[in-house]
């Protein structure tokens, strides 16, 4: 499974952060944490669900302030993920967070730009940035992030939608969407991690995104699977994060397998890796051993990785050939 090439195409960079490197980097800039050391920091990573688990997210993300410190945290995760087989990562990350805290926007981009190049000459591992908005924030915000990062427009490949889904529906950022499509940007948005079906469709119908972070809940409506394999929708699903946040109780149950033999292009991904106890290899594990994945099935979760991803076609090539033969996506 470590050499198996494969794709993430749902890890936010800043829950890459290790609790060791937060604390440094608290030090390193005189950032206040309310954790002594890592180990304490660590054992507060016991959440209760997911506005509890973003509390101590989004206070990590304080300690992040300078364009050396998103070098270090990228060339941290790419290297980590190259050595688990990773070919391509699509990172999501969330500017606002650190520009409330009067980071600069080339701070923030700039040093995640120097880490994917230092890492793709290192380790030969493809790294794309796609920002995310965060759905608990005002559509107008959204849609300002947009013009944040306009001067980034040629390095950054996409934009997505995170956050809690409680009150936040992805219709709220409908023109937000559209904005971005006319840009050019790539689309994917979370919906059915703690919302319903009905945001995954709604996902699809009103800001008509490529692709759907988490989709856990689309299992409970066979019309939307139907729909989801026909459309060829790639889901990137996140075993450890849904169990760490109690999205469910037990793998062995995880819909997983079941909509993977209902043809849908479900992919396995780490999420916020730092926090969740697992990067992709340990979350292919996971699920392999809780659902009994033959390892022709494993093949297929690394194939559509690689097919759901926004590279161009012509890149993926060799690595379809690797995985199998001839087989294109």
């Amino acid at each position: 499974m470590i050499a198996l090439p494969k794709a993430e195409l749902h890890v936010h960079l800043e829950g890459t952060l290790e609790p060791e490197d937060t604390v440094r980097f608290a030090a390193r800039n005189g950032v206040q944490l309310p954790w002594p050391g890592p180990e304490e920091l660590r054992a507060a990573y016991s959440f209760t669900g997911l506005e509890n688990f973003l509390s101590v997210y989004f206070q990590g993300c304080r300690v992040l302030c300078t364009r050396e410190d998103f070098r270090e945290l990228t060339v941290a995760y790419l290297e980590r993920a190259a050595n688990q087989g990773v070919r391509r990562a699509e990172m999501l990350f969330g500017p606002q967070a650190f520009l409330d805290h009067d980071i600069p926007i080339d701070d923030q981009l700039g040093g995640i730009v120097d880490g994917i190049d230092e890492a793709r000459e290192a380790w030969g591992i493809d790294g794309a940035l796609l920002v995310s908005a965060p759905r608990h924030r005002a559509e107008a915000d959204a849609l300002e992030l947009l013009e944040v990062v306009r001067p980034w427009r040629d390095r950054v490949l996409g934009v997505g939608l995170g956050g809690a889904e409680s009150g936040n529906p992805p219709a709220k950022f409908a023109r937000y969407f559209d904005a971005a499509r006319a840009e050019g940007y790539r689309t994917t948005c979370h919906a059915g991690e703690e919302g319903p079906a009905a945001c995954v469709a709604q996902a699809l119908d009103v800001c008509r995104v490529e692709r759907i972070d988490h989709g856990y809940a689309a299992a409970e409506d066979p019309g939307l699977v139907a729909r989801l394999a026909d459309e060829r929708v790639t889901l990137t699903m996140c075993p450890l994060s849904n169990l760490r946040l109690h999205v469910t109780d037990d793998l062995t149950t995880y819909p997983l397998k079941r909509l993977m033999d209902a043809g849908v292009p479900v992919t396995v991904n780490s999420d916020d890796p730092a926090y969740f106890g697992g990067y992709v290899n340990e979350n292919y594990a996971a699920v392999t051993d809780a659902l009994g994945l033959a390892e022709a099935e494993v093949r297929t979760l690394a194939r559509n990785s690689f097919s759901g991803s926004f590279a161009h076609p012509e890149e993926l090539r060799g690595v379809f050939e690797e995985l199998s033969g001839n087989e294109r996506p």
